[in-house]
């Protein structure tokens, strides 16, 4: 699916440019709003996606670690293969053990002549007895294949193939056509607890990153920077970390101190180097023993230097001399006056003075930049953006963002934007589009010519073909915009003949002024049907078959955009109602019971009333899920009544967060498969709590040298909800015995579970179809939740504000309200205020609250007057008051709240 943009006139950019001034009448551009960006698909489930670079007419060259490198066509939409290169992503440990490695295709950039001399460069592990990464260079002419036979190698990067990980792989040309080098430190970094590989005993070398990012002599863990020369070989640049004939250095270093440097970018005005760092795995600090928990870092190199790993991260926070042997700890390290001892070390022993990060993110919330959230990361970096870089492009962003650097994480999926002062300091951050859906690894980022921001997602997990993986770009529109259309039906599937009002509601134009037209196109199995010429359209069905009504909206310059809604003409959907007969339909109370009763009525099959319907075809289930997410959406996509139902919340939070960067509920990634989770623990009665602390603070050791990043704001009931969901895995999927059509049912809370959730309660029936259209499924969910509800569910409110973290309230002024939408007070004697308080100290805060039905003046169910304590704030409720909305309303002295509690009075 693509969603296209359409293109700006050919007027300049400043005539749509927004200006202000500031205090010392300066210009400044002003931030656009968001609804002028758009994000394009281009090409979807792309496979492993490494490094990608955009031609001069759009074609998008990519590489895919596996060894294959791609070209996009935007003429056309179709991705061929240009070249296959034979690569080694696979490790043999010194006893034997083969597992899998990030190496591979790496990398790929075009040669700043590509127009003239058609030379591509590629950088990437190949097959065979010699264990080094390649930079290799081809021609292409931009159309069929790489020329095999043309094919230069330019560098080699040796490396030991026992231990995973680190490759880098990033290129960028400066200005001066010098080609920069990205390569990681070659390094097995989990077996040092998430702290800095300096294992320094014999055979251990692939466990000691001093053999490469602190070796003046090695290439590893360094940025590289050359200059490529016409028969293939390179020179070297002046001004490079070491001189050329150096003892015990190589000249081609530029930075040294690398873990694993990702993208990098040159900044076009000052020749200046960006690139993201990935950091390592720990999430604590343990400064006496070890050094400091994980960073991952954004780089800044004015000039050459040692960016300090592995002794140092972040803004030179320093690692202590460790001993692995004898687990005993020597000093930290000293970043003035860094030296490398180790005996793998070929280099100098007196290093360069480390320079510190110009940003950095943790495990855990970093205080100095918070945007950059906590949780597992890998910080990949981005462009800078410079509309001089362009040239009459279409698109260009706006000089609100000029000179400023925009970047990513792998893990984190958002897009910041980080500003500089002239003298390369940090000056701020902010999110960009920060309320578009994250992005899904995203591992390169970079303008285009036309100005738009493109984005390679390799998807959410390690070393497969993530069906989520793309390539997108992010547009932006200074002129005319397109509409924002949608589409919906009062009905959308029936018997014929079936009446529909096909509806334009919530279509909006963000430009004042447009006059929209409006056409639906309606189609029938693909063949035209009709078309309407307005806004809502009345359509009779006569006929079965599915109808797609295509509603198209057109701007009065010509902008348009469509939606679409599909219409199933044929077989009227069943009715179902989930009927509380005695009880509470808002609220459930520990223990107690309700009643109930269902019914199923269908046009076609009959119902449950006649018999045509048999109570054995109508699903009925109940599960009490934990508070925190969506519960009514995730009940209603249960297709049947199984015990999956139960797990759902806990699906949905791992989802959300990092967990598919390290695990899979089947196949090993970096951490262990939950089913390995779950089998190990079966039958465990200590593994939950064991479970949870592990996934909130983090931690080792349990499955090699995996390290868990910590989630310390991760709520401690979707963590057990979490744990629980895991460790089910070990036992086979149990169906749930569905309920009875009419009967009763006991809101027993499981065991170990929090009393804040809620029920669902669910009937569902699906027809038997008809000739002519398919099966239709009916519903009906009662949700009975906890009978204390916070103030901040309220559905309206006056005069009233939150605390930050939005647990309680606080009324600002006489007259103040709160609405709560549909309240079943049946069976419900006594309302009580949660945590009221008030007033100023030494003082009594008194004043009057009523609970009014259905408006603020509406009928008064109950009221009190007296002074506010959170044990004294109580309204007695008389019988027989029903469903309404409550409006509590208060006057009298400030008052603070947390929740409204009702109360059955036993």
């Amino acid at each position: 699916m693509r969603n296209y943009l359409l293109l700006l006139s050919a007027l300049p950019a400043f005539l749509f440019a927004s200006v202000t001034f500031n205090a010392a009448g300066q210009t400044t551009a002003a931030k656009p709003d968001d609804n002028r960006f758009t994000k394009v698909v281009l090409a979807q489930r792309v496979e492993e996606p490494m490094q990608f670079q955009i031609m001069k007419d759009g074609k998008v060259l990519y590489a895919e670690r596996k060894g294959k490198l791609k070209l996009y066509n935007p003429a056309t939409g179709k991705i061929n293969v240009i070249g296959q290169f034979a690569v080694s992503n696979q490790y043999v440990s010194q006893t034997g053990e083969v597992s899998e490695g990030e190496d591979g295709l790496q990398g790929v950039i075009l040669d700043p002549d590509f127009d003239k001399n058609h030379w591509i460069y590629v950088y990437y592990a190949p097959i065979g007895k010699d264990s080094v990464n390649s930079l290799v260079r081809y021609y292409w002419d931009g159309k069929g294949s790489i020329a095999e036979n043309s094919k230069k190698l330019v560098l080699n990067v040796k490396v030991q193939r026992y231990e995973c990980c680190h490759v880098g792989g990033g290129m960028v040309f400066d200005k001066n056509k010098n080609l920069y080098l990205s390569t990681g430190d070659n390094t097995f970094s989990r077996a040092s607890d998430g702290f800095s590989p300096l294992d320094e005993r014999p055979g251990k070398s692939p466990e000691d990153s001093q053999k490469g990012a602190s070796n003046t002599n090695d290439l590893r863990g360094k940025i590289l920077r050359i200059h490529p020369e016409p028969d293939g070989t390179y020179t070297i640049p002046e001004g490079n970390l070491f001189a050329k004939g150096t003892p015990k250095t190589r000249p081609e270093i530029y930075t040294m101190g690398n873990r694993n440097p990702w993208r990098l970018t040159i900044d076009s005005r000052t020749g200046w180097l960006y690139w993201g760092e990935v950091g390592p795995d720990g999430g604590r600090d343990d400064m006496e023993h070890r050094g400091p928990q994980s960073y991952d870092e954004f780089n800044l190199a004015k000039k050459p230097g040692n960016y300090g790993w592995p002794y140092f991260v972040a803004d030179n926070k320093a690692y202590r001399k460790y001993d692995f042997a004898t687990k005993k700890s020597g000093d930290a390290f000293d970043p003035a006056h860094p030296s490398n001892h180790s005996p793998n070390n070929t280099g100098m022993i007196d290093l360069p003075p480390a320079v510190p990060a110009l940003v950095w993110e943790g495990k855990t919330l970093t205080k100095e930049f918070p945007l950059l959230e906590s949780g597992a990361d890998a910080a990949v970096g981005g462009p800078l953006y410079h509309r001089a870089d362009f040239t009459n492009p279409k698109r260009p962003f706006p000089d609100y963002y000029e000179g400023k650097w925009f970047v990513t994480d792998w893990v984190r999926g958002w897009i910041n934007i980080i500003s500089l002062n002239d003298d390369g300091s940090y000056k701020s951050m902010e999110r960009f589009l920060p309320d578009q859906p994250k992005l899904r690894g995203p591992i390169d980022m970079k303008f285009g010519p036309e100005g738009d921001l493109y984005v390679l997602e390799y998807g959410n997990g390690y070393f497969k073909d993530n069906p989520e993986a793309e390539l997108i770009r992010i547009e932006y529109n200074g002129g005319n915009r397109k509409p924002q259309v949608q589409a919906s039906a009062n009905k959308t599937a029936g018997a014929v003949p079936l009446k529909v009002t096909l509806s334009s509601a919530g279509t909006k134009d963000y430009d004042e002024g447009d006059v929209l037209t409006y056409e639906w196109k309606i189609t029938k199995n693909g063949a035209p049907y009709k078309i309407v010429k307005q806004p809502e359209a009345p359509v009779t069905f006569k006929t079965p078959g599915i109808y797609k009504a295509l509603l198209t909206v057109t701007d009065s310059k010509g902008a348009k955009n469509s939606k679409s809604v599909e219409i199933k003409a044929g077989n009227e959907p069943p009715v179902v109602k989930f009927n509380i007969t005695a009880g509470n339909s808002s609220f459930f109370f520990p223990g107690k019971s309700i009643e109930y009763s269902v019914s199923v009525a269908d046009k076609e099959d009959g119902s449950l009333a006649n018999k045509h319907i048999l109570p054995s075809r109508v699903s009925i289930s109940a599960n009490y899920l934990s508070e925190g997410y969506n519960m009514t959406a995730i009940a209603s996509k249960q297709g049947s009544v199984d015990a999956s139902a139960e797990y759902a919340g806990a699906m949905g939070l791992i989802s959300k967060m990092d967990c598919k960067s390290c695990h899979s509920v089947t196949e090993k990634v970096i951490g262990p498969a939950f089913i390995q989770v779950a089998q190990k623990y079966k039958g465990d009665p200590a593994a939950p709590a064991r479970l949870l602390k592990k996934i909130i603070s983090g931690g080792a050791g349990v499955w090699g040298d995996a390290i868990m990043a910590p989630h310390p704001t991760l709520a401690d009931a979707d963590g057990k909800a979490i744990v629980k969901y895991i460790l089910s895995l070990a036992y086979p999927p149990r169906q749930a015995k569905s309920l009875p059509v009419n009967g009763n049912y006991t809101t027993i809370i499981p065991e170990g579970e929090n009393t804040d959730g809620s029920f669902i309660l669910r009937a569902a029936y699906k027809d038997r179809g008809t000739k002519y259209a398919a099966a239709q499924t009916g519903e009906s969910i009662v949700v009975l939740h906890a009978p204390l509800v916070p103030a901040s569910k309220a559905s309206e409110m006056k005069d009233i504000s939150f605390n930050l973290d939005s647990t309680s309230a606080s009324v600002k002024a006489p007259g103040a309200w709160l609405k709560f939408s549909k309240i079943d007070l049946s069976g419900i004697k006594e309302i009580s205020i949660a945590g009221g308080g008030g007033g100023r100290r030494g003082t009594v805060a008194t004043g009057t609250i009523e609970v009014h039905a259905d408006s603020p003046q509406g009928k008064l169910i109950g009221s009190f007057t007296g002074s506010y304590t959170p044990q004294g704030i109580k309204i007695s409720v008389p019988d027989n008051s029903g469903l309404a909305d409550l409006y509590f309303v208060f006057n009298g002295s400030p008052l603070r709240l947390s929740g409204i509690k009702f109360s059955d009075g036993n």
